[in-house]
């Protein structure tokens, strides 16, 4: 069996109640979870108070304890871990700015998608905003804003996001320039 197929299987057995799934599953999803959480924490310092490890080790967490999502497929699962490590790593960055600058929002001219922003930096104020402003979007457009997070929290690639939405690939690209420049405007006006 491919692993994506055997990913998908030991998916549906878990759901099912197959506690070795489970077992089974986890060597074959960790690296792919560490890959996605080494996205948003490459190149950072040392000193980070959130690390790769750690980040892999919440999400699997939060993630196991969704045994009953129904689970789909191979790509499903990697778009809710996309997800649960959007809301851990937002969580943190609200947190931290909290603590930092007694709870007050940054103004944020803009977001580099090319590189997720630390929770860690000064630059955890611009995942705040884009999170407010990924929520805002979804309000108007929610597809979009899906794309976004599959893209840039997920690291997932044009042809993997529109397996997950079910749409073509000119459409993926699409909704991600435009959601991309409706979120650029967003940001600068806040």
């Amino acid at each position: 069996m491919s692993e994506p197929a055997e990913i998908t299987a030991l998916l549906r057995a878990w759901g099912d109640g197959d506690p070795v799934a489970l077992d089974r599953l986890t060597s074959l999803v960790y690296n792919e979870l560490r890959r996605m959480a080494g996205r948003y924490m490459r190149k950072e310092s040392a000193g980070n108070t959130l690390q790769t490890t750690a980040l892999v080790n919440e999400a699997y967490l939060r993630l196991v304890d969704m045994k009953d999502a129904g689970w789909n497929d191979r790509v499903h699962f990697f778009a809710v871990s996309a997800q649960v490590m959007r809301r851990i790593l937002v969580d943190a960055a609200r947190a931290r700015g909290a603590v930092k600058r007694g709870g007050a929002a940054e103004r944020v001219a803009g977001v580099d998608f090319d590189r997720v922003p630390n929770v860690d930096t000064s630059r955890a104020s611009e995942l705040v905003a884009l999170d407010d402003a990924l929520e805002e979007l979804a309000s108007i457009d929610p597809r979009k804003a899906r794309v976004v997070e599959l893209r840039f929290f997920g690291g997932l690639s044009v042809e993997e996001t529109a397996t997950v939405l079910n749409v073509s690939s000119p459409t993926v690209l699409r909704d991600w320039r435009l959601a991309k420049a409706w979120l650029m405007r967003s940001l600068s006006r806040r």
